[in-house]
């Protein structure tokens, strides 16, 4: 009788356990329950989540960026989704709508947004007579800044993207074909010369000159080279076997470092990176967060990584002298990254994760989930960091970045001008910060295919958007 017991025992114990595991894969995350949750054929669950208002998505000062519209009555009461900027944020904040999908914050934040707890807590809720509620996510945007920044661009492809150096806080996402989400689920779509692609994210461009703030961190924090180091700018020189030539054969003599960054000469820089060589560049390449996709709160299959990529066209070989430069075949990057670069520098060597949320509240006003500044590396030393950081300066001060300059405030940037192959036009860049002295900002602008350069193009949208998040400061006179 006593074995029988024990045999009906093990019995119960096996169910039991059977029923926990299947319990466990289909409401764990980490298990089945993110596979069913984004299988396309799971309409059942998407069709209930209608009948349930999402939490609303708003800007760092509490403007409305998505919100809920709703038809029917009663039992058949739906609810979807509304964008009331329209295009303004729409690569950063995305859309959700049953038959299309999600993307942006709406897909990285679905469970909060949805109100989309674990089983038990959610039949808790259900026999206690709760509702599902989404819950409130409150951005690090700034409404009036990306205004400014898409004015800016003034319908140029490109991106722009401010970063505080301290925080990692997204406050700029701009990019440029937008689209306006509310169009998602149109017959005509989202129309012609629209785009979803977040070119802050997902464009891969050459870094151009830009590139030579990571080169001089490389030559300066590995002991190689000083802000007055000397070294020949003649042009042209041989450079991985090939000549190098200054923009426009510019020809200089011995030179000082920190002239060259001011002067953006090719030749300088080219030699530096043939002499650092591939591991030491590599190596400050990864500190910054190159070759890998951005640890930020966002898709990420909207996020590509930046650094030497193999594409075709390019040969086999990576030649690291025009790496340094930011010219060669092989190096592609993305806004993010370069926007990351400079608010590096600019917080004393020290990369911070970005953030596009602050906080997560519940519709009672409770934060459930509040995101803190993280590190992400240390890439150089604080004597590093301010080294690079003069040399930038000068660049604004008197050199190929003065269109960047701001009345009172003190500005520390990086100008570039990336060759497309074949073509005559160019990509262009302007990263920098401000104050330069004490910073608060900083800033990532490039635009597509341009016939200007980045002192002459990108510069000054980097200006117009440094003084809308700065403010008054900004725009005082001398």
């Amino acid at each position: 009788m006593n074995q029988k017991i024990r045999n009906l025992f093990a019995l119960v114990i096996v169910l039991f356990g059977t029923l926990i595991f299947a319990t466990s894969w289909w409401t764990v995350d980490e298990l089945g329950a993110k596979g069913l949750k984004d299988n396309p054929h799971n309409r059942r669950k998407l069709l209930e989540q209608m009948r349930h208002p999402r939490g609303l998505i708003v800007a760092a000062d509490g403007t409305v960026l998505a919100s809920n519209k709703h038809s029917g009555h009663g039992e058949t009461k739906r609810y979807y989704r509304f964008y009331p900027l329209q295009g303004l944020l729409s690569h950063a904040v995305g859309y959700y709508f049953v038959s299309k999908g999600s993307a942006g914050l709406e897909k990285q934040y679905d469970d909060q947004l949805a109100g989309r707890q674990n089983e038990f807590a959610s039949t808790i809720d259900q026999l206690l007579g709760h509702r599902q509620e989404g819950e409130d996510i409150r951005t690090t945007l700034d409404v009036n800044a990306q205004k400014v920044a898409l004015g800016a661009l003034a319908g140029r492809r490109g991106a722009v993207v401010a970063i505080e150096p301290s925080s990692g806080r997204v406050r700029v996402m701009a990019s440029v074909p937008g689209y306006d989400p509310n169009q998602i689920t149109s017959t005509r779509g989202i129309g012609a010369g629209a785009s979803t692609l977040n070119r802050t994210t997902q464009g891969r461009y050459p870094p151009g000159s830009t590139f030579k703030v990571v080169t001089a961190t490389a030559a300066i924090d590995s002991g190689r080279y000083t802000p007055n180091s000397f070294i020949s700018g003649k042009s042209p020189k041989i450079i991985s076997g090939v000549p190098l030539q200054n923009f426009g054969g510019e020809n200089f003599g011995a030179i000082s470092l920190t002239d060259a960054l001011t002067h953006s000469v090719n030749t300088v820089f080219g030699e530096i990176g043939e002499k650092l060589g591939r591991a030491t560049l590599l190596k400050y390449m990864l500190r910054y967060g190159f070759q890998r996709k951005p640890p930020l709160d966002y898709p990420r299959d909207e996020m590509v990584a930046s650094g030497a990529f193999r594409t075709k066209g390019c040969g086999s070989g990576i030649d690291y002298g025009r790496v340094a430069i930011g010219q060669e075949c092989h190096l592609v990057t993305t806004p993010l990254q370069m926007a990351e670069v400079a608010a590096t520098v600019a917080n004393r060597g020290v990369r911070m994760k970005p953030q596009l949320v602050e906080r997560v509240v519940a519709k009672d006003g409770r934060v459930k989930q509040s995101f803190r500044p993280k590190e992400a590396a240390t890439v150089m030393s604080t004597r590093s960091a301010a080294a690079v950081g003069q040399m930038m300066q000068h660049v604004v001060e008197e050199g190929t970045g003065t269109a960047a300059r701001l009345a009172g405030v003190s500005v520390a940037g990086k100008t570039g001008t990336a060759e497309i192959p074949g073509t005559s036009e160019n990509q262009v860049w302007f990263i920098g910060y401000a104050p330069a002295d004490h910073p608060r900002m900083a800033v990532a602008v490039t635009i597509e295919r341009t016939q200007g350069e980045g002192g002459t193009v990108a510069a000054p949208i980097a200006k117009q958007v440094l003084e809308a998040l700065l403010g008054k400061a900004a725009r005082k006179s001398g």
